[in-house]
């Protein structure tokens, strides 16, 4: 017996259903309907329940002052023209983005799942002001109640941002800083993010700047702990930063590890941008690595030049106090010694191969045509006042080529609450070591000074090493120098300064021409220019001044050489820079051609002259003229020298 086949399936019975005619025209019309509902709908109608919907979770009000359109696909495709989103109500601007156009793509198929995918959002003249608050403990990028959580699972994604011929401006009252820059996508960047091409300008702590280059696409800006990666020039004025890394909310300005070449015309110039009372300086250029981690700045393992001396190193800026606090530990291999005069408010030299920038070059002009050697450019009470500083600056040698040998340099500068200590400021010169303590009181005008300098063991033929009558000499020098007075520059200092001055030497050598001309022992020196010099052994040198409101007098002065004594006595005025000095020879040898009378040192510092006291050779040669009336062989009698001289007491006081 065959058994029954078995009924058709479900899905067999729908597979054979055919619409009766009724049917068939109902759906048709179903048809009809949709496609004209799609082809004729409206999506302005969702404006509003967007609008609500946005404005609920940013807190602001948002609107679209233009069409809303939804291209249907395999992509979706939203469209919107005229957005504006309100500001935080504590900011005087009442809007705090808008844009022209903004197109978004989204993924079809997450919606079923309830998430949301925007593949690209094209944003077409975008303008966004980003402000912090009066408090500076946010800004208005901080949008909602601020108090939710981060969700660890958002139904929301965005993949890429474009934009097109955007703005951005960022404005800090408090920091007198605003930023005011266009950005437009380029293609590139990690993770199909396109970054943007930047320029602009602004003001840094009120200080005026432009800037360019590139950055990451500011949607990365949304995740402020993810570093964002800049690569930016910068100019402000003739001081240029160029910064290559990545910054952590970028917006707070406060974690960043960059590499920085800066580089500028004066270290002076960084005063008005960071706060740094740094001294003048020549053009300078470095490069390092800057690092920021809350209040703690650090510019690590720069190397660089400044002026024609090359400098490295390590600099850390503590901002957490009530001042700031610059540490530093320098290093130079080379210090060209006319670079630091920044620190005596002189400008470095200028012309020839020498580093300096115009205003420096017309300043250093102006020097040299001044009669006047102290530089009298005030020091600035405001900038010593403004931060506090801990320098240790090393010099492995210095090119000095106008001063005594100079071979190198320990410096360590202490500033704290408008008090400076240079201690030590120790300098090789000369095969000996110039030792100085420098502490100066800025805290009310005028500033007070107080030095202390020992010289020990500076030898003779090194200190005078373009002298070619000091070849062959020898000797060691030595002295202290010790300062005190009221003034807001060197000049100023100098001029009312009391104190005292006293420098020596013990047993050496010197040649013997010198001697004689200081002496005017014309056959002798005539001799010795004729044939061969020779070496007189010397004694004992010093000399003794007693510092009174800036008028040096002498206490003591005296050269004995077993060949000749010189006593002198005199005055030095550091207040108009002038010399008045009388120089007494007494040769210990017998010549008939020589001179004995004084010798006037006169002149200014900058300009001294040496030269007989003309008085008493008058009175000696109107002898001679006399004498030689009678007989002229008799005229030389005027010129006889019996060798009075005596020698000095040479305890060696001054001579170590």
């Amino acid at each position: 017996m065959e058994r029954a086949p078995p009924p058709p399936s479900r899905f067999a019975r729908l597979r054979r259903w055919r619409p009766s005619r009724t049917a068939g025209y109902v759906l048709g019309a179903l048809a009809l309907a949709l496609l004209v509902l799609v082809l004729l709908f409206d999506w302005n109608w969702f404006k509003r329940p967007l609008e609500r919907a946005v404005g609920a979770a940013t807190g602001r009000e948002f609107r679209i002052g233009g069409d809303l359109d939804v291209d249907l696909g395999r992509t979706i495709t939203v469209s919107a023209d005229r957005l504006s989103l309100s500001n935080a109500a504590w900011s005087k601007q009442p809007r705090m983005a808008a844009a022209e156009r903004v197109e978004v793509d989204i993924a079809p198929w997450p919606l079923l799942a309830l998430r949301l995918r925007m593949k690209e959002i094209r944003a077409v003249r975008p303008d966004i002001l980003l402000e912090t608050d009066p408090d500076g403990e946010g800004g208005n990028w901080e949008l909602g109640d601020g108090d939710d959580e981060p969700d660890p699972d958002p139904r929301w994604r965005l993949e890429r941002l474009w934009i097109e011929d955007g703005r951005l401006r960022f404005a800090d009252a408090a920091a007198r800083t605003d930023i005011d820059i266009t950005l437009d996508s380029v293609e590139g960047g990690d993770r199909g993010q396109a970054p943007v091409a930047v320029a602009g300008k602004g003001h840094w702590r009120g200080a005026a700047f432009r800037l360019q280059g590139q950055a990451a696409s500011p949607l990365e800006l949304a995740d402020s702990d993810t570093p964002y990666r800049i690569d930016l020039d910068a100019r402000a004025g003739r001081t240029r930063a160029s910064a290559s890394g990545t910054l952590t909310n970028p917006f707070r300005f406060r974690t960043f590890d960059l590499r920085m070449k800066l580089s500028g015309a004066d270290l002076e110039e960084l005063y008005p941008l960071l706060g740094l009372a740094l001294p003048p300086s020549p053009p300078y250029a470095l490069d390092g690595r800057l690092r920021r981690d809350g209040e703690l700045w650090r510019y690590e393992g720069f190397k660089g030049t400044v002026g024609d001396s090359d400098l490295s190193g390590d600099v850390r800026i503590d901002a957490s106090g009530e001042r700031p606090l610059f540490t530093a530990q320098l290093l130079s291999r080379k210090l060209d010694f006319d670079d630091l005069a920044g620190f005596l408010g002189a400008p470095p030299s200028a012309g020839g191969d020498e580093t300096a920038n115009p205003e420096q070059a017309a300043e250093a002009a102006r020097r040299a045509a001044s009669p006047r050697l102290f530089p009298d450019k005030p020091y600035d009470l405001a900038k010593l006042n403004a931060m506090d500083a801990d320098v240790r600056w090393r010099a492995q040698a210095i090119h000095a080529p106008s001063l005594p040998m100079i071979e190198d340099m320990d410096a360590h500068l202490v500033l704290q609450g408008g008090l400076l200590r240079l201690q030590p400021l120790d300098f090789g010169v000369a095969g000996g070591k110039v030792r100085a303590d420098i502490r100066m009181d800025a805290r009310k005008a005028p500033i007070r000074t107080r030095l202390q300098t020992s010289l020990r063991g500076l030898e003779l033929p090194k200190l005078f090493a373009n002298a070619e009558l000091a070849q062959g000499t020898a000797g060691r020098i030595g002295g202290e120098v010790r300062l005190a007075g009221a003034g807001n520059s060197v000049a100023a200092l100098l001029a009312q300064a009391d104190g005292d001055v006293a420098v020596g030497m013990g047993r050496g050598r010197v040649s013997n021409l010198v001697m004689e001309l200081a002496g005017l022992d014309i056959a002798e020196s005539l001799k010795f220019l004729l044939t061969d010099d020779r070496q007189v052994p010397i004694r004992c040198a010093f000399a003794d001044f007693a510092v009174d409101d800036g008028l040096m007098t002498s206490r003591a002065l005296a050269f004995d050489s077993t060949d000749t004594i010189i006593v002198g006595e005199g005055t030095i005025s550091l207040k108009d820079e002038s010399l008045d000095l009388l120089l007494r020879p007494r040769p210990k040898d017998r010549s008939i051609l020589s001179l004995r009378s004084p010798l006037r040192l006169g002149g200014t510092l900058k300009d001294p002259s040496f030269r007989p006291d003309m008085k008493a050779l008058g009175v000696r040669g109107a002898i001679a003229l006399a004498l030689g009336s009678i007989t002229p062989p008799a005229a030389l009698l005027a010129t006889f020298e019996t060798g009075p001289g005596e020698d000095s007491d040479c305890g060696g006081k001054y001579a170590r």
